[in-house]
């Protein structure tokens, strides 16, 4: 693509530009570092609504043709693809003003969401398209009537309207949950980084494994979006508050069932322990963030550091180590020059925007204690040193503020390298202070004493999406104030957009919808895939052990013999394992227990006679026990009581990479009086064939 072309869109199952005359007055995309003319960006003419469509339709045809399993697979692939193609997405996010370091967030980031989403889909969630939520609630005295929670894929489209900051990561982390839910997704990238999120989608296209209407990106502006949007859809915004409250209040939103969700601009916090005074771990560990929190991505990202919160006596100590760090590790300049470790801003509307706000925030009060305003010098790509006057370059600022209940300070941000130290005299006030932000992303806490905290995270929680803890035992290994992990949610409340996206599974369900379904076992266990007590099971023919994977079916049962306990039985296992707690050993103490009418059988000696009692102990394409879940002991067994097992095959999970899968088995044991002893479920790898 040359400087002069129309960046493409991805829809309806191709690239689209639109048509030379259409795009007259197509926006400008230059780099932030030399001003050039990166792209030019236009929707002129796009039908948006029938991109809406083609994703409802095709879209969500082929993804639900896959199982969850099948769609992780996928997603690692698309991972191992952009990783081998990654230096394309380094070399374009350079013009967008990104260091090395700055990419690595955002393309290594991205790809890492992928990768995690892949795992955890294939650990945590069923090799089908129904998730189960909870335990399963009896409605009935007999078992006849039950009902459970389960999820299932909205049948809509996944939309994601995007800030330039993180083009990829932005993008990955919103498309891999949709993606796994089976919910087809279009991206909308901010323009000013937009040509970073299509090389993107243009290596995922090249692979030829998305299915078709799974993933189209709008290469510009969408007017008219919220008007062709429909119950069963969902929109994931990420910018400004303010943008995220109007399309919020679209009737689409209030009243046309579109789920909506946010994360905006949020003015974060970091809290110094009054335990971490200049010298200490602590403090040096706190400076460091701080600097990082100013200078990767420029500051540029919604989750960086706006208020330092710092005990009083240690502000002047904060101020001399953050300038010193700066001038010993910050060198500004042009992404493409060797050295260079913090960028420009993405534009010079970014830039402008920067300035202006933080003039807001100096006439408020705030006294610029390290950097200036001053257009700086910085490293150029030929490796000159000077101004750049088309570059959107901004120095590392640091203001203090004598009063820190100026309400600029937690109200305004300029959304650049900067900062402001605000300070405190008792924990009390730190926790104030937090919640002036409103509601927050993150706030992070440098201390080493637990009950300074506790007390903290105790009163701060409650404002934040998430709280860093930051200590000499994990400042080396800490995954930093600013940087949001697969694994965890991200998002906040108030101000931060009352939103919540990541934190593992739970996104997943974000895209889903939670029903209870009511009926008896039978129906339950067509509807879920999962055997429900009370639905058919069969006990005949050959050992459930016997049968691979693909002979197996929910239901099929052992129903083993009984064996009786006797009081050498229960010695001879207390001796052997050296559990003689006085309820197997002492009859007389054991009587006394509110819970056993005298000595009685151990718990793990049931169940390990329940394993004889059910196993088939040839080889087979049963390959091995990995596990117990769920167990609990309901009726003491005493001697002379005998126990049986009932075994029932109760969820079958193929691996689509291995030549086995697991089989849940779901084991009750009963005595003489067929009274339930202990029920559990038994985790088996079975061979496929």
């Amino acid at each position: 693509m040359s400087q002069h072309d129309i960046l493409p869109s991805y829809v309806m199952g191709g690239w689209w530009t639109p048509a030379e005359a259409d795009a007259a007055d197509a926006a400008e995309v230059r780099d932030a570092s030399t001003g050039k003319l990166v792209a030019r960006v236009s929707t002129a003419g796009l039908d948006l609504a029938g991109v809406l469509d083609y994703a409802r339709t095709v879209g969500q045809a082929s993804l639900g043709e896959l199982t969850f399993h099948q769609r992780a697979v996928l997603l690692k692939q698309f991972a191992q693809a952009l990783t081998v193609r990654k230096d394309e997405l380094y070399a374009l996010s350079s013009r967008a003003g990104a260091t090395k370091a700055d990419s690595w967030i955002d393309i290594d980031g991205g790809i890492g969401v992928l990768f995690t989403f892949s795992s955890k889909g294939r650990r945590e969630l069923p090799n089908g398209q129904v998730y189960l939520d909870g335990p399963v609630e009896s409605l009935s005295a007999d078992g006849s009537f039950l009902a459970r929670h389960i999820y299932t894929r909205l049948p809509g489209v996944a939309v994601q309207i995007n800030a330039f900051n993180f083009p990829v990561w932005g993008a990955l982390e919103k498309f891999a949950p949709a993606f796994l839910a089976g919910v087809p997704t279009v991206v909308k990238p901010a323009t000013p980084t937009g040509y970073v999120a299509e090389a993107m989608v243009r290596i995922l296209d090249e692979t030829g494994l998305l299915p078709a209407g799974s993933l189209q990106l709008v290469s510009g502006g969408v007017p008219d979006l919220f008007e062709h949007l429909r119950l069963g859809d969902i929109v994931a915004f990420t910018g400004s508050a303010s943008t995220a409250e109007k399309l919020r209040a679209h009737d689409s939103v209030q009243t046309g069932g579109v789920r909506f969700t946010s994360e905006t601009d949020s003015i974060n916090a970091s809290v110094l322990g009054a335990d971490a005074g200049a010298g200490t771990p602590e403090f040096d560990a706190y400076v460091k963030q701080l600097v990082t929190e100013l200078t990767a991505k420029s500051g540029q990202k919604c989750t960086a550091i706006r208020r330092a919160i710092v005990p009083a006596a240690v502000v002047s100590d904060l101020v001399d180590a953050v300038r010193d760090r700066i001038r010993q590790r910050v060198v500004l300049g042009d992404p493409r020059a060797d050295g260079v470790t913090m960028g420009p801003l993405a534009s010079l509307a970014q830039r402008d925007e920067v300035l202006r706000q933080v003039r807001t925030l100096v006439d408020a009060g705030g006294e610029i204690v390290v950097g200036d305003l001053a257009t700086p010098d910085v490293l150029r790509a030929d490796g000159t040193t000077g101004p750049a006057d088309d570059g959107a370059f901004v120095a590392p600022l640091l203001l203090r503020f004598a009063d820190p209940d100026v309400d600029a300070v937690h109200t305004v941000e300029a959304f650049g390298p900067v900062a402001s130290i605000l300070s405190y005299d008792s924990t009390e006030e730190a926790v104030r202070l937090v919640a002036r932000g409103g509601g927050s992303l993150v706030t992070s806490v440098a201390t080493h004493d637990p009950a300074i905290a506790r007390e903290l995270v105790g009163g701060i929680a409650a404002s934040n999406g998430r709280v860093l803890l930051l200590d000499r035992d994990d400042a080396r290994t800490s995954t930093g104030h600013g940087s949001p992990m697969p694994h965890l949610v991200h998002g906040g409340p108030g101000r931060a957009g009352g939103g919540e996206e990541l934190g593992g599974i739970r996104a997943v369900l974000h895209h889903m919808q939670r029903t209870a379904i009511q009926g008896t076992p039978e129906l339950l266990t067509a509807v879920t895939g999962v055997w429900h007590q009370g639905a058919t099971a069969s006990a005949e023919g050959v050992h459930p052990f016997r049968k691979a994977l693909s002979t197996l079916t929910i239901g099929d049962q052992v129903e083993s013999k009984s064996r009786r306990v006797t009081l050498d039985d229960i010695e001879t296992f207390a001796t052997f394992t050296g559990d003689t707690f006085y309820a197997h050993m002492d009859e007389e103490a054991a009587a006394a227990n509110p819970f056993f009418p005298g000595r009685v059988a151990h718990g793990y000696l049931l169940v390990s006679w329940a394993a004889g009692l059910f196993v088939d102990p040839a080889p087979g394409p049963v390959l091995a026990n990995y596990g117990l879940e769920n167990l609990r002991f309901l009726t003491p067994v005493v001697p002379g009581d005998s126990i049986r097992v009932t075994l029932t095959a109760k969820q079958i999970t193929p691996r689509e990479t291995d030549e086995y899968g697991e089989v849940r088995w779901d084991a009750v044991i009963h005595n003489q009086h067929d009274e339930t002893v202990a029920t559990y479920d038994v985790l088996t790898l079975v061979a496929k064939e």
